[in-house]
């Protein structure tokens, strides 16, 4: 069975006939993006340049995985340093800081120590011979800490301060972050018709020429069926959370990516995914993670308090069952 989901509001204009969709490509965060625009007959110059250093400068101000960027400067920083951020990185950590705050810290960006005692970041990593599963000690011992109280930014000098051992992970924002910069960078070249994909994460704007919207499907979970949901990205991004994406078996349990920061373990809520569509992408991205923590009943409830358009699978007794919210359900055609 197909759900169609169509925003509550579509302009009606649409690119002029002569315009063509061009497609642009390439890899970035470990990952590949692409972007479909439709632009004039002769097309602009040097954009995919221009959007490959948009994606550029997400990697080197918030890669976890590059030594010298500006997030693993303050990573590897002594206790006490304090370090001016550029104004991207600036953005991102304030707004993965307020969900941190929204969500009562089931979505936390000072939670990288966690994501690295469990094997889930740049080294050590959990499919590799040297992993060790954490004991409960260490896992206690870290979320004691409460890395997220002791960090200090202020967003208006744009400065960030170390109190030390703190470690930053802006993997679940930064993907979709990057996705709007595109959005930005594009419109700014005066491109207002496009859809971008940025591993998974989508933001669609205007019409195809055939007065047709960027029709994409939701992301389901690998192996099971949940019904196809197809969505028209008119102003729209989406991004889903999902723990089949980086996992694997502990204890005859599934040991997933997704971390609760309040517990130290990885979530054991039932949550297989969770889609979010909100017009920045970056916001998409880091709610998705937040009510996938949260779980089903209180996800739901943060997605009605928030007006945030959500779905949930969750598994049960080997099946998928689906929750969705009511600013979801409202798009449904």
């Amino acid at each position: 069975m197909r759900s169609v989901l169509v925003p509550l509001a579509i302009s009606g204009e649409l690119p002029p006939a002569s315009h063509r969709v061009i497609d642009m490509s390439g890899g970035t965060m470990g990952t590949m993006w692409s972007v479909k625009a439709v632009v004039p007959p002769r097309g602009l110059s040097k954009i995919e340049d221009q959007l490959e250093k948009e994606l550029d400068q997400v990697v080197a101000q918030m890669s976890h995985w590059e030594p010298e960027s500006n997030l693993s400067q303050f990573n590897n920083a002594g206790a006490g340093s304090s370090q001016r951020v550029p104004d991207a990185f600036a953005k991102v950590l304030a707004y993965a800081l307020w969900v941190r705050e929204a969500s009562g810290g089931a979505y936390d960006p000072c939670a990288g120590a966690l994501v690295n005692l469990w094997g889930f970041g740049a080294k050590r990593r959990y499919d590799q011979p040297e992993f060790f599963v954490p004991s409960d000690q260490a896992i206690e011992a870290l979320v004691a800490r409460r890395d997220g109280d002791r960090i200090e930014f202020d967003p208006a000098q744009k400065r960030l301060l170390q109190p030390g051992g703190v470690q930053l992970d802006l993997s679940s924002v930064a993907k979709g972050f990057a996705v709007d910069q595109l959005a930005r960078r594009l419109e700014a070249g005066g491109i207002s018709h496009y859809l971008i994909e940025v591993g998974g994460e989508l933001r669609g704007s205007g019409m195809k020429p055939d007065g047709q919207p960027w029709w994409v499907a939701l992301e389901g979970v690998p192996g099971t069926h949940s019904g196809e949901v197809i969505v028209a990205l008119h102003g729209l991004s989406v991004a889903t959370s999902g723990d089949y994406r980086q996992h694997f078996r502990h204890n005859e349990r599934r040991a997933s990516h997704t971390l609760d920061p309040r517990t130290g373990y990885p979530i054991r809520n039932q949550v297989a995914s969770v889609t979010v569509l909100h017009e920045e992408c970056m916001a998409a991205d880091a709610l998705s993670t937040a009510m996938s923590v949260l779980g089903p009943e209180e996800g739901l409830a943060f997605a009605e308090q928030h007006q945030l358009a959500a779905r949930f699978l969750l598994r049960a007794a080997g099946e998928l069952t689906e929750i969705t919210s009511s600013a979801f359900r409202a798009m449904l055609q």
